[in-house]
Order: C-alpha cells, then sequence, then structure tokens
C-alpha cells in the first residue's frame, strides 16, 4: 500500500513526509482493516510534524480524520462487517480502567493512544483501527465531507459545551478566534442552536466565509463588536489571543482553549479574569461526544467547505493549512 510516513520532524515547508511502499496490514483481536477514501488534514497534523506535540513515535504515517470501508475484521469483533463504512477519530484507544476513565472522562485517560500520532494514522490507502473507537457515518454526508467532522467537528462540538453554548442557548452571544476547519464546521451547530456568533480572524476570506455561514458580526482578533460576548472558544494556536478575548468576554463567561498545542499565554492582568470569568482547554474528546456530533450534524446537517488533494500531494496540503490557504478544511482522497 502507498502511504505518506513521516520519518523525523521538520517546518512543513521542507516537505517532511515521504511517500513510500509498505504491506498491507493485518488486523489484530478487537481491529478492523479499512480502505481509506478520504482522511482530514488538521492543525494537530502539524503539531506532530513539525514537533511542537512530543514525538514519541517515528517512524509513524500521520492523520486522523479518517473515513473509508472496512475490508477485514479481527477476532471479537461484532459491532462491524466487512464493507460497513467507518470513520476513525483521533481517540485510538484507552485503558478503560484509570479513574478517568471509571469517571466518564476517556479523553483524560493516563493510556490513551493517538490515531495519527502514537500509532499509524490515515495518510495511506489502508489502516488500522479499534472497532470500539469507530463511528458509523450517517450517510447524509460523503467520504469528503464527512473526513473534517472527525476531529475538527467533534472538538469544535465539545468545545461549544465546555464554553457553555448547548441547545438550551438560543439568543446567547459566541465568539470564535480563528476561523477554520474546527471554527467553520462549529458555527453551523451554533446557528443551528440559535446562537449569536460573532467571529474574529486576520484573513478576510476567512471573516467573509463566516458571514455567508451565519456569523452577524466578522473582524480582526484586536476589534471589539458592540457589546460583550457570553461565551468564547480560540481555535487559532496563538496565545495572545487568550487577552483578546478576555477583554471581551462577559462577567461570569466562559473562554474555551481548543487546541492541542498553543504559544505562550501572555502575563494577565487580573481585571481581566476578576467578575468570575473562566478559562479553560479543551482535551481531546470521548467517544460519546463523537456521537452525539456526528448525530446533530446529521440533522441540520453540517456542510463542510472541503478543498481535496490527492494522497501524493499530502506535503503541499498541510503546507496551504499552515499558511491560511485553506478556506474551510483540507481532505486527502487515496
Amino acid at each position: 500500500m502507498k502511504a505518506c510516513v513521516l520519518k523525523s520532524v521538520a517546518p512543513i515547508e521542507q516537505d517532511p513526509l515521504t511517500l513510500a511502499e509498505f504491506p498491507k496490514p493485518e488486523p489484530s483481536s478487537g481491529q478492523v482493516l479499512v480502505k481509506v477514501s478520504a482522511c482530514g488534514v488538521c492543525r494537530t497534523d502539524l503539531h506532530v510534524i513539525e514537533g511542537e506535540l512530543s514525538q514519541r513515535v517515528l517512524p509513524i504515517i500521520p492523520g486522523h480524520q479518517v473515513i473509508g470501508r472496512i475490508e477485514q475484521i479481527g477476532e471479537r469483533v461484532t459491532r462491524f462487517k466487512p464493507g460497513d463504512r467507518v470513520g476513525i477519530p483521533w481517540l485510538h484507544q484507552t485503558c478503560g480502567e484509570c479513574e478517568f476513565c471509571l469517571a466518564g472522562k476517556e479523553n483524560l485517560c493516563e493510556r490513551a493512544t493517538f490515531t495519527g500520532y502514537l500509532v499509524n494514522g490515515g495518510y495511506a490507502e489502508y489502516t488500522l483501527a479499534m472497532a470500539d473507537f469507530v463511528y458509523s457515518i450517517p450517510e447524509v454526508f460523503s467520504d469528503v465531507e464527512a473526513a473534517p467532522l472527525l476531529c475538527a467537528g467533534i472538538i469544535g462540538f465539545r468545545s461549544l459545551r465546555l464554553s457553555g453554548v448547548t441547545g438550551e442557548s438560543p439568543g446567547k452571544r459566541l465568539g470564535l478566534y480563528g476561523f477554520g476547519n474546527a471554527a467553520h464546521v462549529a458555527i453551523q451547530v451554533a446557528r443551528h442552536w440559535g446562537v449569536e456568533v460573532y467571529a474574529f480572524s486576520r484573513d478576510a476570506r476567512h471573516q467573509r466565509l463566516a458571514m455567508e455561514l451565519g456569523a452577524v458580526w466578522a473582524g480582526g482578533s484586536e476589534d471589539r463588536p458592540a457589546g460583550k460576548l457570553d461565551s468564547i472558544i480560540i481555535f487559532a494556536p496563538a496565545g495572545e489571543l487568550v487577552v483578546a478575548a478576555l477583554k471581551v468576554l462577559k462577567k461570569g463567561g466562559t473562554l474555551a482553549l481548543g487546541g492541542i498545542h498553543m504559544s505562550q499565554i501572555p502575563a494577565l492582568d487580573y481585571q481581566l479574569l476578576y467578575h468570575e470569568r473562566a478559562v479553560r482547554s479543551v482535551a481531546n474528546n470521548t467517544r460519546q461526544d463523537g456521537i452525539d456530533f456526528l448525530r446533530t450534524a446529521a440533522e441540520i446537517p453540517v456542510r463542510p467547505e472541503v478543498q481535496v488533494f490527492p494522497l501524493e500531494e499530502t506535503n503541499a496540503a498541510l503546507n496551504a493549512l499552515k499558511h491560511d490557504e485553506i478556506s474551510g478544511a483540507a481532505v486527502i482522497v487515496t
């Protein structure tokens, strides 16, 4: 099979992924072998490839928003059969035994493994996954539409919840900083729930997309809309945005940080936090997050903006993402 492999971390401008041939893997007990049709490109992939996350497994095949059909099942797999269309997310497997798993917080599992980071992912013609951690994909989505939902969508959905925005939040005012892959899906959920959305982006193209998707206001990160916001999510990996966001957050509001990596957060004036404003990170996701999100996304239905690249151009797709040249989401097809 063909796959794009990372052998050593390097700036994406140096095209660090190498297209190579590998034997087709065989599923072990509890695993499924998936013939990949599409894999979303995520900013987390950039963090892995460029070494901004501590890299513990090399070489590695990145990619963790994987759509395909099951070709073969391992022993003890009963949920799926060959031919079923499935999605493989970031969360590859958890231990099921630690205090976090037992408390329903498997996203914080001490021994979790992650697709495309600690185990091989979806920038390949085939990949393996644990059957208990993959999702059935609603028929309303094509393969390329479904791919961005498997991380950007799920993390955006969890970020909405942790920022205090739910289906019971009509009329709330939500700010989104960074209007890329995750935000352009999250806004569709928020608008479905009747939430007013304010989009902050340095890119005029992203501001236009936000307005097309129902934002009531779009501007730069230092701009201030009229009135304070009830909730804010920062998707961009820029720590300085925490200061900017707190300046427009209402008393008692929540600021959620939706990225796995963020640059240094500057020193904060305590008055920005005072009046019970809360800042919280969003770490990974649970399987239930994915189930709830995919059900909601199918009801709407969410329609991601997608730019497609062949497997051979994965480096180019990642480079375009890094330089904010993607409007919506990039998806690799095999």
